[in-house]
């Protein structure tokens, strides 16, 4: 019996990028400043930080703001362009990539349904969440509103059950950001624990990332809780440094909380109180020195 003629194997619409290599690397504005909400609960209002002459406006989606587990997203893609750049190739604004990659290099090792339903809400949150901010990129500065991703699609496979499997994505990232990566290449390693922490953890992180390259720094408790973004109190805040403190979490840096007396005062019933001011310092981690190998005699 003569066999059938095989059928040509389907090719992707998609043209692939190549896999991510090495570390992930992120841009410098999108590590210092905060873009990105710390809970994964859906925010609707409009957000607006202000500090040293910076400003930047968020509005959001209708399923809110892009989140700090949406923005592991827009750090492969940069890390995807960055890398295009590093090898000298010419780097497209569209970036494509299989989600399983993206999932390989976030830690997720066998991705589910939920995984995948989950990505997808985040593309839908970082088209949909809008900025304005004037903060200039690659010597511009847009002033109008702007969305992480211009543009984003997804390449669905049908399984033999009925299901859908989201398999290939096409971006593209904002101008903005492209110009940022492309013309201005301050551009850090992260390192790979970085996807284990929590949202906070991330925040303290990329702030020591930015500015511990020359040593420690110190910055008030007050000035860390307006830099990462907290929307609690700031007596959680403190709490959770004293248990990073303790825990060590952070990956490359040490935590300190200081407290520190800065003069007195007298309470509304007369008692003399102290004046304190909380800092969290920070610190690159010191790296361990192997002890030198003798000659045997």
């Amino acid at each position: 019996m003569a066999k059938s003629p095989a059928l040509p194997r389907q090719i992707s619409l998609f043209d692939m990028d190549s896999p991510l290599h090495g570390k992930v690397r992120g841009e410098r504005s999108i590590m210092d400043f905060p873009f990105f909400v710390l809970s994964k609960n859906a925010h609707l209002e409009p957000i607006e930080y202000r500090h040293d002459q910076v400003t930047i406006q968020i509005r959001p989606s209708a399923t809110g703001v892009a989140t700090m587990w949406d923005k592991e997203i827009l750090l492969y893609v940069a890390s995807l362009v960055a890398q295009a750049i590093a090898d000298g190739q010419v780097a497209d604004e569209d970036v494509t990539f299989a989600a399983h990659d993206f999932f390989r290099i976030t830690g997720v090792e066998r991705p589910s349904i939920r995984d995948y339903r989950r990505f997808a809400e985040a593309l839908e949150r970082l088209q949909g969440t809008q900025i304005k901010t004037n903060i200039e990129t690659g010597s511009k500065i847009d002033r109008g509103w702007f969305s992480w991703l211009s543009e984003a699609q997804v390449e669905y496979e049908k399984m033999a059950n009925g299901d859908e499997l989201l398999r290939y994505v096409r971006v593209r990232p904002c101008n903005w950001l492209y110009r940022a990566i492309k013309r201005d290449q301050r551009i850090y390693h992260y390192h790979h624990d970085y996807f284990r922490l929590g949202a906070i953890e991330r925040r303290m992180y990329e702030i020591a990332h930015c500015y511990c390259e020359n040593g420690p720094i110190e910055i008030t408790l007050e000035d860390l809780h307006r830099k990462i973004g907290s929307m609690g109190p700031m007596k959680r805040l403190k709490q959770l440094v004293k248990t990073i403190e303790g825990e060590n979490r952070l990956p490359e840096y040490d935590v300190d909380l200081v407290e520190t007396v800065t003069g007195e005062y007298t309470d509304s019933i007369g008692r003399r109180r102290k004046s304190v001011t909380t800092s969290v310092r920070m610190r690159p981690k010191q790296k361990s020195v192997a002890a030198p190998m003798h000659a045997a005699a």
